[in-house]
């Protein structure tokens, strides 16, 4: 069977073949054509660079066309060599080192090696020689391959010791999963090592795994336990019982005399007391006890430069212990131990002991507000660490390498910190810079951050909507920003801005402007206006800066009037703020209205101007409509879609100008033939002339273009604004941009939302839950207050049936946001002690069954009777414990309506929940994620009707939910493009090799555990599997799987579509067991996230179908095949080859169980729709009659034989031909379901 030829084809036969006959026998092979669905090579996480039209392209220079810099790469690639590590203790050994690797970076490669991973405090030596920290290892003269570079013990300092000892426990509970359930230092969890390590044992035995219950078709349970793998349940390896500060700290004057630095306690697993010294020379057990004080070594003295080497000597259950655990450790995939740069939270958590860790405790005791504990005293300057990183050189790749990986990490580490600062601001722990002001109003600075909350401080934002303009203007801000900080213009500098929201509250982290917050300075403000207009400022540098991102992102520059009636240039909007700082840069500030207004929303009834006309499009769904604010701005996608569209149909429109004006002129000509050759040449220049003069202009005008010559769409971001007053010469100009802007709101309601509904039915599989559904409306420029207009024209459509799952996800996303929206304002008015039992009551509101969610107390205390009716009282008069499941459910409908558009008919979320079929767990699951709830590990009974679903000894944490910058590798984008459009071409050896380069680039700026990083080894993996490279297939998209996990999430839909490509990969090699457990873990997870009822749980289903057909498990392939079938039959249509895939996929399945009427009535229905959809005389169809004309002598033989058995007892039973399908088979329909049909070219 062949695949879907409606799919995108990555190259058509035609074309290949052509280029197959068109290059050399060295070339050919490399070519490869492949029919496969267009995702499958595309990633929708590398970011593009910022698009322009075809007309600006030309200005640019890519990086594939810059042949000098993809050789840097190729040279970066292969500047890796193995080196020799000669360490005290140990037996050389050998690492492979990138030639841009810092000294720094090996001595921590150093400190995570299974050998030396003990050791903290050391030097690197080559030939004699100390290494400089900061130096790469490329620069090093004498550093050839195989070179030894010799460890060497360096005396500790207290800051040293500090970090050693740190290490130590860090070590000692690397097997501990606490720290990833708490998000914290950068951990969190993988479940993939824990499947493949547990099948190693089942591959070698050859043993079927059978299928858990919970994950068989037509199951309702759900169960969170096998979320997390089965190893968080047993108890760490304790290596030893306390190792903590002794309270003989700090050394006395004279013991620093002889160098001590720190004094520890320590129990062994025998029990043993030990009082140890921490000195520059190493580690040593003093004399002391716990109220005598004697530092004095004990006898025998034993000093080793490293805490573990010492506890080894003296207690041999450490030294057994840490064997163990340093043997476990190293089963762990390298990926699984670095710390992510953006730390992952879980939204469940299984109930943990707290231990006893005096480490952990001094951490907090010694809390130097932020700053790092090991060097106090020495606070980051945040906003020159950034400004500084940005104007590093960039004329080479090289420097271009080390300035974007300077910016990165400046970026992680200040987004790290303001999230830890904006904690412990909402969690009262920061002094503010006005205490007398009511809390909401109040400001910070802490760790050289500046701490603002999202609320109307000062009525502010009172003219644009309030404290719903205050939190929404913050992630305007932050989409600004990194838009103006994307176009990289020397000179113009942003601010570092990370935004995070808390225990109901949003709170915006800044870097500090030199100067601004100095009483001395008098009006800061240069350009822009603080009162919306009022006031306006302007400057000639800012206007010059500003104007060379004008084009990129579509500003209009305009003029409006100040205070004094002046005219007032600008090439921004007027809440733009631009300040010199005491440093001299020039900065913006308040960069919410970067992207153009969107008129279908506006803050009073009066939508259009006298005389202005609202396109039909939006009058058609109501627009426009009251929004709470007026801060409602497209997104940058429309209006590049819109731009590209605009653009399309002005290149069309001036060709069909130019074809009748050289028509027309040539039957003039051919009226007269007596016009000389000069004549001729002056007849086509006037042809140019008017051209230029007529055609270009009136398309142009047409068009909405800001230029009569060319093509150049811009918007004026001010002319919605009610303050801005423009000059009288502006008025025509302002109605043009107005009437632009309708047009852009009409785009979007009109082409958008269609085009991203086409995409939802093209790719089916995409839109699993919220996340996915945000991220394919934000693909088509949609923001999320059109979900009604989405769920209104998605309902319009003929087949609305084949996007139940969209409507389910949309209607799902509607409420679970409105929900947000009101925990939001709930939990402003719950006090810290209630903060449990708050959550708890608002999740039983929201999910349980009960009619009357009661609230428990607060503080758990051991009350007598009289005192726990009091404390239920005062819980009960509290505003949060008066919610009830009625009041909440009335609350969202309104919110969804006011909000989003969506007027929800049902009188509960019961009626909803059984009106759409939408799972309570997967609401819980969006609540969760979208809150920063994290709740216990156990099974919920949403359905029980006499007692509450959770409890407040179910939440077990709030975390932050963080939206911060995403710098990255521009050069590294530009490869990943130009690989996608080589690989588009046939080119797979090509395309490897590009990503590859792009790989090594996005791993020197990002590190490993980012999503770049992912999808280039996704793409990798997939390359390296259509090539047949089946090893390196696995081992790519086992890293993948491994990074999407602790990166984005455990039950992430691209994990689990990983989950599914990982498993195909691991079938082809050969490892059956463990393809059919990853298949087991992606449909659980599947089911988790969205139910049974949707397209990719079939995709799932009939790849594990095909799988128990070669293991010959009939029954279960059945039941998989079976579901799969009935899922593509609604999700596909009758009369698609999907259906006729799953259709054969059941026949031959029930032609090895000897059900030939079975297999042959659906292999007749596969038939029927290959010849209906690709003709009678095509391979699919040919192939179907055959296998039909076989069957049904197969069918005819049995009958034959079982009326001989009936009419002659004495008759012998002939042998059947049952077919089993081999691996080559089961892999060809495993391809066929990915949409894969791989043709090699010889």
């Amino acid at each position: 069977m062949h695949s879907d030829c409606s799919l995108p084809l990555v190259m058509d036969l035609e074309t290949a073949l052509l280029n197959a006959e068109n290059v050399g026998p060295d070339d050919s092979k490399q070519m490869t054509l492949f029919l496969v669905d267009e995702m499958f090579l595309e990633d929708p996480h590398i970011r593009k660079v910022i698009s322009q039209t075809e007309e600006e392209s030309d200005e640019t220079k890519p990086l594939e066309e810059d042949n000098g810099s993809i050789q840097d790469v190729v040279d970066i690639q292969e500047m890796n060599l193995v080196v020799k590590i000669q360490a005290p203790g140990v037996d050389i050994f050998e690492i492979q080192v990138s030639g841009q690797m810092l000294v720094a970076e090996l001595h921590q490669v150093l400190m995570d090696h299974e050998l030396t991973c003990h050791r903290t405090c050391f030097s690197l030596w080559l030939g004699g020689a100390v290494l400089d920290n900061l130096t790469e290892l490329q620069c090093i003269q004498g550093l050839r391959e195989r070179e030894v570079i010799k460890v060497v013990e360096v005396p500790y300092t207290v800051r040293d010791a500090h970090l050693h000892l740190r290490h130590v426990k860090n070590l000692l509970r690397s097997l501990d999963q606490s720290e990833a359930y708490n998000g914290l230092n950068g951990c969190s969890v993988s479940y993939l090592n824990f499947i493949t390590q547990n099948n190693k044992d089942v591959e070698s035995g050859g043993k079927f795994l059978h299928p858990p219950e919970y994950i068989l078709p037509g199951c309702k349970d759900r169960p969170l336990a096998p979320l997390l793998s089965d190893k968080n349940e047993r108890k760490p390896l304790l290596c030893v019982q306390v190792l903590t500060l002794s309270s003989w700290n700090p050394p006395p004057g004279n013991r620093k005399m002889h160098g001590d630095l720190l004094y520890l306690n320590a129990q062994t697993k025998e029990n043993k007391e030990l009082n140890i010294t921490a000195s520059t020379r190493g580690f040593y057990i003093n004399q002391s006890t716990t109220f005598h004080f004697n530092p004095k070594p004990a006898v025998p003295k034993v000093l080793c430069h490293s805490l573990v080497e010492l506890l080894s000597q003296v207690s041999p259950a450490f030294r057994k212990n840490f064997t163990i655990l340093q043997r476990e450790r190293v089963q762990q995939h390298p990926y699984e131990r670095i710390p992510t740069l953006y730390q992952t939270y879980t939204w469940v958590a299984p109930q943990a002991d707290h231990t006893l860790d005096g480490i952990r405790a001094e951490e907090v005791h010694s809390s130097h507000t932020g700053q790092d504990e090991l060097t106090t005293g020495q606070s980051r300057d945040w906003n020159e660490e950034l400004q500084g990183s940005r104007e590093l050189p960039k004329a080479t790749l090289q420097d271009r390498i080390l300035r974007e990986k300077s910016i990165f990490k400046t970026s992680a580490d200040f987004t790290a910190a303001a999230t830890q600062g904006a904690v412990s601001v909402v969690d009262g722990n920061a002094v503010p810079l006005n205490p007398a002001e009511a809390p909401q109003q109040q400001m910070f600075i802490w760790n050289n951050m500046f701490f603002s909350l999202g609320f109307d401080v000062s009525e502010h934002y009172r003219p644009v909507g309030g404290d719903t303009a205050a939190h929404v203007a913050a992630l305007r801000d932050l989409r600004g920003t990194q838009a103006y900080a994307a176009l990289d213009v020397n000179g113009l500098h942003t601010l570092g801005t990370a935004v995070v929201d808390y225990r109901g509250v949003r709170v915006i982290a800044q870097t500090i402007v030199p100067g601004l917050l100095e009483k001395t300075q008098e009006q800061p403000l240069v350009y822009g206006s603080s009162d919306y207009g009022t006031t306006v400022y302007t400057h000639p540098r800012f206007v010059e800066l500003l104007d060379k991102t004008s084009r990129s992102l579509k500003v209009q520059r305009h003029t409006v009037l100040d205070h004094a009636d002046s005219p007032v240039e600008l090439c921004s909007g007027v809440e733009t703020k631009g300040i010199f700082g005491n440093d001299g840069r020039a900065y913006i500030l308040d960069l919410l209205r970067t992207f153009p207004p969107d008129l279908n929303f506006q803050m009073t009834e009066t939508a259009a101007k006298p005389g202005e006309v609202i396109p039909k499009e939006c009058v058609q769904f109501g627009y426009p409509r009251l929004c709470r604010h007026r801060l409602a701005n497209h997104r940058p996608e429309l209006i590049e879609a819109f731009t590209q569209h605009r653009y399309t149909i002005y290149v069309q429109t001036v060709n069909e100008e130019l074809k009748e004006i050289k028509n027309g002129k040539r039957q003039e000509s051919a009226a007269d033939l007596t016009g000389t050759l000069s004549e001729n040449k002056h007849e086509a220049q006037r042809v140019e002339d008017e051209l230029e003069q007529t055609v270009i202009p009136n398309v142009c005008r047409s068009l909405g273009s800001g230029s009569d010559s060319c093509f150049d769409i811009r918007f004026n971001p001010d002319v919605c604004a009610p303050d801005v007053r423009f000059p009288p010469e502006y008025a025509e100009e302002v109605r043009k941009q107005r009437n632009v802007l309708w047009d852009v709101a009409a785009f979007l309601i009109s082409r958008q939302i269609p085009a991203m509904l086409t995409n939802c039915l093209e790719r089916p599989t995409v839109v699993m839950d919220g996340a996915t559904l945000t991220s394919v409306l934000h693909q088509h420029g949609i923001n999320m207050r059109y979900l009604g207009t989405v769920l209104e024209q998605l309902d319009s459509m003929e087949e609305c049936e084949r996007l139940r799952h969209v409507k389910r996800i949309c209607v799902s996303e509607a409420i679970v946001r409105s929900a947000k929206h009101i925990f939001r304002k709930y939990l402003l008015d719950v006090d810290p002690a209630s903060l449990s039992a708050a959550v708890s009551h608002f999740l039983n509101c929201f999910l349980g069954s009960s009619s009357c969610a009661v609230p428990e107390s607060g503080p758990d205390e051991a009350l007598n009777k009289r005192r726990s009716r009091k404390r239920r009282s005062r819980v009960s008069g509290s505003v949060w414990a008066k919610l009830t499941s009625s009041d909440l459910w009335g609350r969202i409908t309104t919110e969804a309506q006011e909000c989003y558009s969506y007027p929800i008919q049902s009188g509960s979320v019961e009626q909803v929940i059984e009106e759409h079929s939408i799972q309570r767990v997967s609401l819980l699951r969006e609540i969760c994620t979208k809150t920063g709830i994290q709740v216990l590990l156990r099974e919920y009974v949403f359905e029980s009707r006499h007692r509450s679903v959770f409890v407040k000894e179910d939440i077990m944490n709030m975390f932050p939910v963080v939206k911060h910058l995403n710098p990255s590798s521009s050069d590294a984008s530009q490869l990943v493009q130009q690989a996608q459009r080589t690989v588009q071409r046939g080119l797979l050896k090509d395309g490897y090799d590009l990503i590859s380069r792009a790989l090594t680039l996005f791993t020197s700026v990002c590190g490993i555990l980012h999503e770049d990083v992912c999808s280039c080894l996704r793409l990798q993996g997939r390359l390296s599997y259509i090539l047949g490279h089946y090893t390196d297939a696995i081992n790519l998209q086992a890293k993948t799987v491994i990074i999407s996990e602790r990166v984005q999430g455990l039950d992430h839909p691209q994990t689990i579509q990983d989950y599914t490509h990982l498993a195909l990969y691991f079938f082809a090699g050969g490892q059956c067991a463990t393809s059919l457990r990853l298949l087991y873990r992606a449909r659980y997870l599947a089911l988790l996230v969205c139910g049974e009822d949707h397209p990719k749980v079939a995709l799932i289903n009939s790849m594990l179908g095909s799988v128990l057909h070669g293991l010959m498990e009939y029954d279960l392939s059945q039941k998989f095949l079976e579901n799969a079938l009935s899922l593509a039959s609604k999700y596909y249509g009758a009369a698609s080859l999907k259906l006729a895939e799953s259709h054969h996929l059941l026949a031959t399945l029930l032609e090895s169980k000897g059900d030939f009427r079975s297999a042959l009535q659906h292999e007749k229905e596969a038939c029927a729709i290959y010849q209906k959809q690709d003709g009678k005389d095509h391979g699919n169809t040919l192939e179907s009659r055959n296998y039909l004309k076989r069957l049904t002598e197969q069918a005819v033989n049995l009958q034959t034989a079982l009326n001989q058995v009936c009419c002659d007892s004495s008759a012998c039973f002939p042998n059947l031909m049952l077919s089993v399908p081999d691996a080559a088979t089961i892999v060809e329909q495993l391809n066929l379901t990915c949409d894969i049909v791989i043709i090699p070219l010889r």
